[in-house]
């Protein structure tokens, strides 16, 4: 969503449902569940989670620093994020279970916290973005949602709520359009009956498919089999989004 059709209410409402459904996959986790691998590379189910709960923590840093006026930061740097991460990803399923839990609440309460104004602050992500707080909500929201499905345990981006997954799709091709590193293409969301279009270059493939399927291929989370290529002898290649 743009922020000016931001709605603080209704997106928590959609992070408090995301993590609730994340906290029941987690639940199921033993303790060599969480040592497996995930789908990330080199990241096993116990990096995701720890991942997970570090985000929360950077983002109810950065939620502090809109409602206060005094700079929290996210993380104090890119390294210390994953050395944080490398160090909680080897903890049992129960550890991880509650560091999930718990620093999801505190995100949640910090949220409630917020007044209306506070929203449009600028405030400054790890990476140099310089956004509006808001785009902080955004973010957990997307973080809940594609890393539960990189846990492979049975939660797929099939899933993800096509709200999400509407808006994530016209951001993620409105990025790569401003990139000079993303191949031209078309694509068709055949459930929604909306085009995207990536780069100016004509002739582009048109790639069909529902809009989870598309969105997942752009992010890396498919090979985008189920994906029928026009215009080309097979998929273009996304650069790497994150």
């Amino acid at each position: 969503m743009e922020h000016e059709e931001f709605d603080p209410a209704a997106v928590l409402d959609q992070i408090t449902a995301a993590t609730e459904d994340l906290v029941r996959t987690a639940g199921r986790f033993t303790d060599a569940d969480v040592s497996a691998p995930s789908l990330l590379p080199d990241w096993s189910r116990g990096h995701v989670l720890t991942h997970l709960a570090r985000n929360a923590d950077g983002g109810r840093r950065l939620l502090i620093w809109a409602r206060t006026g005094t700079e929290t930061a996210e993380y104090p740097s890119l390294e210390a994020r994953a050395a944080q991460i490398e160090e909680g990803a080897g903890r049992g399923a129960a550890e991880l279970l509650a560091d999930v839990r718990d620093s999801a609440a505190a995100f949640e309460a910090e949220y409630r916290s917020m007044p209306p104004e506070a929203w449009n602050r600028i405030v400054h992500w790890t990476r140099g973005q310089q956004r509006p707080a808001a785009r902080a909500a955004d973010s957990r929201l997307s973080e809940v949602l594609v890393h539960h499905a990189d846990l492979d345990a049975g939660y797929t981006p099939a899933q993800w709520p096509a709200d999400f997954v509407r808006t994530m799709l016209g951001r993620v091709a409105a990025s790569f359009t401003a990139r000079e590193d993303a191949p031209a293409m078309r694509l068709y969301a055949t459930d929604t009956d909306t085009e995207y279009e990536i780069g100016g270059a004509r002739p582009a493939p048109v790639i069909h498919g529902p809009q989870s399927s598309l969105l997942a291929w752009l992010m890396g989370r498919s090979q985008g089999a189920d994906l029928p290529v026009h215009g080309a002898a097979g998929l273009p290649e996304p650069p790497f989004l994150y």
